[in-house]
């Protein structure tokens, strides 16, 4: 009897220890310090993405060798949590992540106010629903969504509902991000469904391909407790098959993985390998649908050779003459560590027209999935999760090498491939249109 309880005081003094991973997951935060994580003042002094990266690299790890070694005043580890009084650097993981999943538990004192960054940007919302000061700010609808989205009425600012338990309980979040897609669930329901996560330090460009995420300080200065932080980073076959999956409904398959039926143009210069369609070394031309499409979103998956990886995607292609100039545009597909070229020449741009962002294709060897949206004379870009071009073509008035693109104008025509003697290969090639 003496030995039972003296085990049981021993476990009700001991540290709380962290608890083991779900399956496939990693462990971020041991439970005991701050190791997998550094200091970030991220809205202090030169502290933004934008400006850090003007800095020296030898600058930018002075900056955050400084923020790291200011944890010891701000953030204590108690009870196997994190606690953080309102004050002091944010907590950021010491390693970027690209596409991921996160699961991570907090717990309010009342009227608190923080945050979870993916990527580095503000932020998943974390507020007490109950507390008066915050109403005029709609906290009444629940902590989890994308509060620095814009406009001020976006559909994701606030949560789909409201998922909260009382100020003083523990809280769980699960998100999942892919690009710059995020999803939120809180306590198990579903607050943010797929929405793009806005780049609050710079609007007209996307969010980073991979960043730390961090967990926010913020007034007032009291308590949150953060605790059970896990990370599993999603591969990229998952990561496809969950953007296609959220693609939507509608979406007719235009090649079938086997040969060239519906299918019009250089069919010759073409091959079918493992259920993929790509150019044959050294060949060239178009290869173009059969059908004719007006406003329409194409999804599809591109993989890259070795080395040299150059080809397009045709757009509204009038079935004659070049489908850079002649078609509505052509889209380029191009390896983005292609050398020296024009802005307008990296991938997923309205070649000689309009750049894409550039930085956001997976590894060589691994297959990117890709949106393309045409409506009237606009056109998106969406690769792996993020959006890469949102130009309007009846606004572009200059060109790459002063060359004049007289069908930019086109109100329809055919989609295909514009093979340039490099192996690229496409499959799951699905059309919608929107009539």
């Amino acid at each position: 009897m003496l030995r039972r309880y003296f085990l049981f005081a021993v476990l009700l003094t001991a540290p709380a220890l962290a608890a083991d991973p779900p399956k496939g997951f990693t462990t971020l935060f041991n439970g005991k310090d701050f190791t997998n994580f550094k200091g970030w003042d991220i809205h202090g002094k030169g502290g933004s993405p934008v400006e850090l990266a003007k800095l020296t690299p030898e600058e930018r790890q002075a900056k955050f060798d400084a923020w790291t070694a200011a944890l010891k005043d701000h953030w204590t580890v108690e009870d196997g949590a994190l606690v953080n009084k309102g004050t002091g650097p944010f907590l950021a993981s010491v390693k970027d992540y690209g596409d991921f999943e996160l699961l991570v538990e907090y717990k309010l004192t009342p009227t608190v106010d923080a945050g979870i960054y993916p990527k580095g940007i503000p932020q998943i919302q974390v507020w007490d629903p109950e507390d008066p000061a915050q109403v005029k700010n709609g906290n009444a609808k629940g902590s989890g969504g994308l509060w620095n989205n814009q406009p001020a009425d976006a559909v994701e600012r606030m949560p789909l509902v409201k998922a909260d338990k009382p100020a003083g309980e523990w809280n769980q979040f699960r998100i999942i991000v892919v690009g710059e897609r995020c999803t939120v669930y809180l306590n198990d329901k579903l607050v943010v469904d797929h929405a793009r996560l806005q780049n609050y330090y710079d609007r007209k460009s996307p969010v980073a391909k991979a960043a730390p995420f961090l967990l926010q300080t913020h007034a007032p200065k009291l308590p949150i407790h953060w605790r059970n932080i896990f990370v599993r980073e999603i591969p990229a076959t998952e990561a496809n098959e969950l953007l296609a999956k959220k693609a939507g409904d509608g979406f007719k398959a235009i090649f079938n993985g086997k040969d060239f039926d519906g299918w019009q143009g250089a069919t010759a210069n073409y091959e079918v390998v493992d259920g993929a369609v790509r150019c044959k070394k050294g060949k060239s031309g178009v290869l173009y649908t059969k059908d004719e499409y007006a406003d329409f979103q194409v999804q599809l998956e591109i993989k890259f050779p070795k080395g040299s990886g150059n080809n397009g995607l045709g757009i509204r292609y009038p079935g004659k003459g070049d489908g850079a100039y002649d078609g509505m545009c052509e889209l380029q597909v191009l390896n983005d560590d292609y050398g020296k070229i024009d802005p307008r020449q990296a991938h997923g741009s309205a070649y000689g027209m309009a750049a894409a962002a550039r930085g956001y294709q997976r590894p060589q060897g691994e297959w990117n999935y890709q949106v393309v949206t045409v409506k009237g004379s606009t056109i998106q870009v969406e690769l792996n999760g993020t959006r890469i071009l949102d130009t309007d073509l009846s606004k572009i008035t200059e060109y790459m090498a002063n060359s004049p693109h007289p069908g930019k104008e086109n109100t329809k025509g055919y989609f295909g491939f514009l093979g340039h003697g490099d192996q690229v290969e496409f499959r799951n090639v699905k059309i919608k249109e929107n009539k």
